[in-house]
């Protein structure tokens, strides 16, 4: 059943017309604000009516979906309004939990994220702040139009800038409402009035969660609106973006700021934001997040004071999670906006410095609230988080006590160390959502993180072994130290390790990368590498590839690459160096061997593939290798 209007509707939550006042933001406003609490005093998000448009009603799976539009402002004199996706369950005869979802760069509001909580009992808005066509969009429909000013990433400067501009919210002077995320979080505020205006909608039970972008928009609204009362940031919303870092030369920053440095931290940091947030929060991410460093989002939640903050790891992933780090974020919705069971507290844990084998020592306790199935305990040296890889340490389980020893390269880099425990859920949770398996069986919670500068190092007196090892991977402990993409699809399949950026596994002048593997019939496996991949302060960044035929046959067979078998997917030529690779892929289509979905591929030099045949590939042994063996 579809209700389709082709004019514009102004609704109240009752139905009646309104007569609509006309507010400026514009107006005034001459202070230069120079804190969070200054830049947001003159912005009420009920003073203005939200002049809510009906775009279009349907019936769906015992669900009630619309297709809306409603006020966020007028700047310059001219309306923004935004489009969005709202959903209740059909029939609800009690005030509803309700959830924003905001969505990332790039994306759209999603009726996928909707339709996934209104399964599960929640009215659900998705907001389209970035004002690409929406899905299902018919001829003539409303859209997210910011009228005279422009926040979406069409004015992608406008995100790390102060100053003024015809497309910002001053021309005439510098000021922090001139960023994008002024206006953006402007816009996601807007929303959090159109939820509880709404009938179905409980206002005391508001929750949000965002992915990338969206996770930064996230904590700008969590730390602006308390009327959220749950939040689920998800790779972003780490703090200190301006702030040159060491790892990056001492100079480079993740975000290269127009305008008042100062004034933007104060202003519009997220580690501004995070002490004035008063609702729990519960981290997602990927360990090697390019976007929210993962050193940073543990920085930053420690300035939220008083609330209970969870953290949920992905290990050696970008911008991406597994199902048991996703599945965290329903489980959080549910304890705090419906009263379900909690989850189980932060694992308590403990680095020691200070042993008698001098090799530091991490000990991680779990909550017992849940059945602990693994707990999985991980160490760098690397300063890059982006680039890190992530050790797994040799755990041993005494009781509930898990201990791990931490057998160091070297004492003249840092040492960073984390735990992941994974639970068993008391019961299935099960997930309508793309990419998601139906029923979730386990959940992952992360300890606090722990770090420790070369100076501590040596003050202990810890034990530097200086180890190589030639054998990259002997898969004993199966993909362990990689992440895979599209496992089990055999004509899409990729893994790829951070591991050869370690020392204890780089290539070494002369050698070359052996890969033994058994394939029942004949193949072309792609192998990638990736060069600086986020070092570009160390040289430029490269993707450089190498393709294979694998003739299939009973027993294991070694194909052994050299670096100049591996070629620049821009332009052809060769790698130079197996010394500052970050990245070692493998896979079974060559031409869509993307990691994260940002690099450009040169698609029309590479074979085209073919369908994969017979059964996948099974890795014996990746390893360096002399050129005489």
């Amino acid at each position: 059943m579809e209700l389709s209007l082709t004019r514009r509707h102004f609704l109240s939550t009752t139905g009646a017309i309104l007569v609509l006042p006309v507010f400026d933001a514009f107006a005034g406003a001459t202070h230069v604000p120079q804190s969070v609490i200054e830049l947001w005093s003159d912005f009420d998000p009920r003073r203005e009516l939200l002049e809510t448009e009906l775009i279009r009603e349907w019936r769906s799976e015992g669900m009630v979906l619309r297709a809306v539009r409603f006020l966020i402002g007028h700047f310059k004199g001219k309306p923004a309004r935004m489009a969005a996706f709202y959903g209740f369950p059909e029939g609800a005869t009690e005030k509803l939990p309700s959830v924003m979802h905001i969505h990332g760069g790039g994306q759209r509001a999603s009726l996928d994220e909707v339709k996934m909580l209104v399964a599960r009992g929640y009215a659900v808005l998705s907001v389209n702040w970035g004002a690409r066509e929406m899905e299902d969009a018919r001829p003539g429909d409303a859209n997210t139009d910011w009228g005279a000013v422009d926040p979406t990433q069409t004015n992608s400067g406008g995100y790390s800038s102060l100053l003024p501009g015809p497309k910002q919210f001053f021309e005439d002077r510098e000021h922090p409402k001139n960023c994008n995320w002024y206006l953006l979080t402007v816009g996601c505020r807007r929303g959090l009035t159109f939820l509880e205006q709404q009938p179905e909608v409980d206002p005391q039970r508001l929750g949000i969660h965002g992915w990338s972008m969206g996770g930064n928009l996230t904590m700008y609204v969590a730390g602006t609106d308390d009327r959220v009362k749950a939040a689920v940031p998800g790779v972003g919303g780490s703090g200190w973006r301006w702030q040159p870092r060491e790892c990056m030369g001492g100079v480079a920053q993740l975000e290269q700021i127009k305008g008042d440095v100062d004034l933007f931290a104060r202003t519009l940091g997220f580690e501004s934001y995070a002490p004035r947030i008063r609702c729990p929060v519960l981290h997602r991410s990927g360990t090697n997040d390019f976007h929210g460093w993962m050193d940073d989002v543990y920085r930053t939640n420690a300035l939220i004071p008083g609330q209970p903050v969870r953290y949920s790891w992905a290990p050696h992933m970008n911008h991406r999670i597994t199902p048991e780090v996703a599945v965290t974020m329903l489980l959080w919705f549910d304890h705090f906006l419906k009263g379900a069971d909690a989850l189980p507290e932060t694992p308590i844990s403990e680095l020691l410095l200070k042993t008698d084998d001098r090799v530091p020592q991490f000990r991680v306790q779990p909550s017992s609230l849940w059945p602990v199935m693994q707990c999985e305990i991980y160490y760098s040296h690397d300063p890059d988080p982006r680039d890190r890889f992530w050790r797994s340490a040799d755990v041993i389980s005494e009781g509930n006590v898990f201990t791990a020893k931490l057998p160091l390269h070297e004492v003249d880099a840092p040492l960073y160390v984390f735990a992941n425990v994974r639970y068993k859920l008391p019961t299935p949770v099960r997930v309508r959502l793309p990419g998601l398996p139906q029923e979730i069986q386990e959940v992952v919670l992360s300890s606090a993180f722990h770090s420790h500068k070369p100076e501590a190092l040596r003050a202990a007196d810890v034990r530097a072994t200086k180890e190589i090892s030639p054998l990259i991977e002997d898969f004993s402990q199966g993909w362990r130290d990689w992440y895979q993409l599209n496992a089990g699809n055999l004509d899409h399949w990729q893994s790829w390790t951070h591991k050869i950026t370690d020392p204890k596994w780089r290539g070494v002048e002369g050698a070359k990368l052996a890969i033994t593997l058994k394939m029942t019939e004949s193949n072309r496996l792609g192998i990638v590498v990736v060069e600086n991949q986020y070092r570009t302060y160390r040289g430029p960044r490269r993707i450089l590839f190498c393709e294979k035929t694998i003739t299939g046959a009973p027993e294991a067979q070694t194909i052994f690459l050299e670096v100049g078998d591996f070629k620049d997917a821009s332009d052809d030529s060769p790698l130079g160096s197996w010394s500052q690779l970050d990245l070692l892929g493998l896979g079974a289509r060559i031409q869509e061997m993307n990691p994260h979905g940002r690099f450009k591929q040169r698609a029309d030099q590479w074979t085209t593939p073919e369908p994969w045949r017979g059964a996948g590939a099974e890795f014996v042994r990746i390893a360096w290798q002399k050129p005489t063996l």
